[in-house]
Parts: C-alpha cells; structure tokens; sequence
C-alpha cells in the first residue's frame, strides 16, 4: 500500500465533564519529524505519544495536538479555592496602599485568575487510557486519509509509467532508422568527398560512429526502471525515498537519450520522457 505524507485527522471524547480534542496534520519530509502541542495538565502522555506516532508514521513533519474545554453545565456549582482568593485579595490590598489610586475589580475577573477555580482531580491512569485511546483514533482516520491520497498517487505515477513505456517502445522501433539512415547519409557524404574511397576503412568508421549514437542500453535501462518503479508501488511499506532515487535514474537515462540522438522523433521522445518523469518525481515527493 501506498501512502502520502500529507493529510489531517482530529477527534473528540468526553471525560469526567471535560471535552477532550485531538488534531494530527502532516507535511512532506525527508525524515519522521514529530511535534508535539500539549496541555500541562496532559504532559505525562509525551513520551507516549510520540511513541505511537513514530510506530506507525516513518515520514513526514507531523504535528500532533491535544486540548480539553470544560462541558458547560448551568447547574453546576463553580469549585473555587477560597485560600487563593483570600490570598488574592489581601495582596491587592497591599498593592493598592503602594498605589495613588486604587483600580477595583469584578468578582469575575478574579475568578479568572490563575489558580482561583481548582481544577478537578481525575483519575490519571484512566484519563491516560481514554487519552491513548483518543490518539489511537485519531490515527487510524490519519492513516485512512494516507492511504486514500496515496492511492491516488499511486494511480497517477502508474498511468506515467504506462505512458513512458509507450515512448520506450517508439524509442526501440525507431532506432534502428535512425542507424541506417545514419550510415547511409555518412556513406554519401564520404563518397562525395573522396574519389577513391576505402570502403572497409568507412563502414569501419561508421560502425565506431553509430556505437557511440547507439542508446539501446539506455532503453534498455529505462525498461528497467519502469518495472521496478511498478514493483514498488505494490510493496506494503514506505517506498518514498526509494522512488525518488530511481527518478533521478531515468532522468540521468531520459537525459542521455536525448543528447545521443541525431534525429528529430527521437529527441521528441526523450523530451516527453522527461516531462513524464518530473510529473511524476512531483507526485512521488507526497509519498511516505
């Protein structure tokens, strides 16, 4: 199966009145490049998290993030820490003997501050379960928009490959006119030149000229490439880096192939080559 290493997934629980939310998005990368968003309050799922996610995602800049919002209950009666109100207060007091003038404030902005409202104490190793759980789920839509976008690559670089061994088959089949007419258009121009012509010495000639025009082993070698870039596709693993490297090789072919050729059809088969293979090397740069 082919994956892509772009995609977003989130998911939402409740637990113990709270909402609990959690988002996974990921980018292209040449490496798994893990970061992590995450309350105080869940810091001690870090180390697991990331474990998790680096199970079952080799590639990509991944962000990960998980948040909580209380539910909102009317009936329900606010724990406040009356201490730190009182400790709040009596600090304003002193503040306010140091001011010129003294600013009041609602009893809901102090109800705002900073360890007013206590929060409530929860069980940490279900709330690291229902957590865990929550990633897991969280993953698995992750991983199902992965694998659609990725076989959706997977189909686009097949139909490339489709098309470039149709150029390939057109490159076999020309090349050897391109060869004779070739060696007949030397054989003319020699014999126009010279009166008296050797010739052994010029088909010798032309034998060395049209080995080194000769690009059946580049064909030959793109053939190749075709293939195992098709073989692969099918592989139930991170195949991404292995797909950029052959691209580079069919260039490099694709490149040859244009530069020996001494015929118009051939150059324009090299040319569609190449437009081939960077359309694809485009697509295979979202693959895991």
């Amino acid at each position: 199966m082919t994956y892509s290493m772009t995609a977003f997934a989130n998911s939402e629980v409740e637990f113990e009145g709270l909402t609990l939310h959690c988002e996974l998005r990921s980018v292209n990368h040449r490496y798994c490049d893990i970061s992590l968003k995450i309350p105080e309050r869940f810091r001690f799922m870090e180390a697991s998290t990331r474990q998790s996610i680096s199970k079952q995602l080799k590639r990509g800049k991944i962000e990960c993030s998980f948040s909580y919002k209380k539910q909102q209950k009317t009936t329900a009666m606010l724990d406040v820490n009356m201490d730190a109100v009182q400790v709040l207060l009596n600090s304003a007091k002193e503040i306010e003997q140091l001011m010129h003038s003294s600013k009041s404030f609602s009893a809901l902005e102090v109800l705002s501050f900073p360890g007013i409202q206590a929060e409530k104490s929860s069980n940490n190793a279900e709330l690291q379960k229902t957590l865990q759980q929550l990633l897991q789920t969280t993953l698995d839509s992750f991983l199902a928009a992965r694998l659609r976008e990725g076989e959706q690559l997977q189909r686009l670089v097949t139909e490339r490959c489709e098309k470039m061994q149709g150029f390939v088959e057109q490159a076999k089949t020309r090349m050897p006119i391109v060869l004779d007419k070739l060696k007949n258009k030397l054989k003319n121009q020699i014999t126009e030149l010279v009166a008296e012509p050797n010739h052994d010495r010029i088909e010798q000639e032309m034998v060395i000229l049209a080995q080194k025009l000769d690009v059946e082993e580049e064909i030959d070698r793109l053939e190749t490439h075709i293939s195992e870039v098709l073989h692969i596709l099918q592989k139930n693993e991170p195949v991404g880096r292995r797909l950029d490297f052959l691209m580079q090789e069919m260039n490099r072919e694709a490149n040859t192939l244009g530069s020996k050729s001494a015929d118009k059809e051939m150059t324009a088969i090299a040319i569609e080559l190449k437009v081939l293979i960077e359309q694809m090397r485009e697509q295979i740069q979202n693959i895991e």
